[in-house]
């Protein structure tokens, strides 16, 4: 899907290749869909449906149905795990790019991992090169405290409460015990979100202003009030990239305001 066989336009290569791709996602999520439905997902014509399903149908694909009635894909069936389309590949290259420099060595480390893989996974890896794909990250945070990090990615991935000992924008100390949901990474630094258990609320940290973290051994639950969606649902953002003038960015001091 992702390379052009000799003499093969992109035009009548890439772009109906997609368009099949992006069409059996459509039956993949769907019960019965209808041509027409199908055809205004796609911004295509009625009778480009019908000959793309055809050609799926052609080529081994369960689907069942037929014009006028609809088209069902028959539970079972499944993608290659390594089908992209170029914007797919653009994606990675750019979030690739940026894990590799996000200062933390076991997610850079990981990151060329996964570009090695997924490149070997590609059908004609040769024609479409995540290593050589031109996008790129160009702002590095300071260096955060790997240790710190590595520690709240776990109690993340773990869902473990933690006790840190903290320093707000003005160096007044305070000492927590949090429930550690997202990471943030920008130009300026790192920081962490969390429902502090001392305020009963969500609150943002600097990795910078963490004078000392320490697992407490103890896993917190799965509450709705509590989780990252609340989070995310209060402050009206939608993850990195939103909004900077409001936010956990604001409320972590960038600018500075006061975090107790």
């Amino acid at each position: 899907m992702l390379g052009l066989r000799p003499g093969q336009s992109e035009d009548n290569g890439i772009r109906r290749a997609e368009r099949l791709f992006r069409l059996v996602q459509e039956l993949r999520t769907r019960g019965v869909a209808r041509a027409e439905d199908l055809a205004l997902r796609l911004e295509v014509s009625t009778r480009t449906v019908y000959r793309d399903i055809a050609h799926l149908q052609g080529s081994g694909l369960p689907i069942e149905g037929a014009a006028g009635i609809g088209y069902l894909l028959r539970p079972g069936f499944d993608l290659p795990n390594v089908t992209f389309t170029h914007d797919q590949v653009e994606a990675l290259a750019l979030g690739l790019a940026f894990a590799e420099r996000a200062g933390d060595p076991v997610l850079a480390s990981a990151a060329r991992e996964v570009r090695a893989k997924l490149q070997a996974g590609m059908p004609d890896p040769g024609a479409r090169r995540l290593a050589d794909a031109p996008f790129f990250s160009l702002h590095r945070p300071p260096p955060p405290s790997l240790r710190t990090l590595r520690s709240l990615r776990e109690a993340i991935r773990q869902r473990h409460v933690l006790r840190l000992a903290y320093r707000d924008g003005e160096a007044r100390p305070s000492d927590r015990r949090i429930r550690p949901l997202a990471l943030w990474c920008f130009a300026e630094g790192w920081m962490v979100s969390a429902w502090c258990e001392l305020r009963q609320d969500f609150r943002t940290f600097r990795l910078d202003r963490i004078a000392a973290l320490a697992q407490t051994g103890v896993a917190f639950a799965d509450d709705p009030a509590t989780s990252l969606s609340a989070f995310l649902a209060r402050e009206d953002c939608e993850g990195p990239g939103h909004d900077r003038t409001a936010g956990p960015w604001q409320e972590a001091g960038w600018p500075a305001v006061a975090e107790l």
